[in-house]
């Protein structure tokens, strides 16, 4: 079971909890309940999976949660369900980052079909993060002076350029900008370019 992905189901409602640890475990999903938005956030999954909370509960509502799973960056989906008259707070929802809401009474494979769009997003969103992350952690590693190098050649100077804008010999700036290139793992000044882009060192 759980082929599909992980569900971290946040409900008070007992009964709402049990049915759609059915439904969902029916539909291939691994499912965990939480009664709380409190019990969850304590006792977060280092799993990944698409939460489905309520927005209506008592402590921490459905609100507050999305707040503080924004506040930590976490990469979780989330969608909420609300009853009958709080689409006003779904739509507060949805600002704060949440998928999608399904109001109660909702069909079932309705919220199967958002799960599984919701975990393919974020999926996604999160290889390409990783990807931003990586290509960031590279730049760490250049050294001071390789940082400079680099932002002189994907500005397009020439070594020539660098070396006497910083008092050294070309010689020297082509040792530098082997090195930059290896650490970054660039084949050429190109990706080299496109690499410092996507990590936000320079402006598009």
């Amino acid at each position: 079971m759980g082929h599909r992905g992980k569900v971290f189901v946040i409900d008070d409602d007992e009964a709402m909890r049990d049915s759609l640890e059915f439904l969902l475990g029916a539909a291939d999903f691994d499912v965990t309940l939480f009664g709380s938005a409190q019990l969850f956030l304590d006792n977060q999954p280092g799993d990944f999976g698409c939460v489905v909370s309520d927005v209506r509960m008592p402590g921490i509502d459905g609100i507050e949660l999305l707040q503080r799973l924004k506040a930590s960056r976490s990469p979780l989906p989330v969608v909420i369900m609300t009853g009958h008259g709080d689409v006003p707070l779904a739509v507060e929802a949805m600002k704060l980052g949440a998928v999608d809401f399904l109001e109660k009474p909702f069909e079932d494979d309705r919220l199967i079909r958002m799960i599984d769009v919701a975990l393919k997003q974020a999926r996604s969103g999160a290889q390409s993060e990783a990807a931003v992350l990586d290509i960031a952690a590279r730049i760490e590693s250049l050294s001071p002076r390789e940082r400079q190098v680099m932002d002189g050649l994907v500005a397009g100077l020439s070594n020539k350029l660098i070396a006497r804008e910083y008092d050294i010999s070309p010689r020297t700036i082509e040792v530098y900008r082997a090195n930059v290139m290896t650490k970054m793992q660039a084949g050429s000044l190109s990706e080299l370019v496109r690499l410092a882009m996507r990590a936000g060192a320079i402006k598009d």
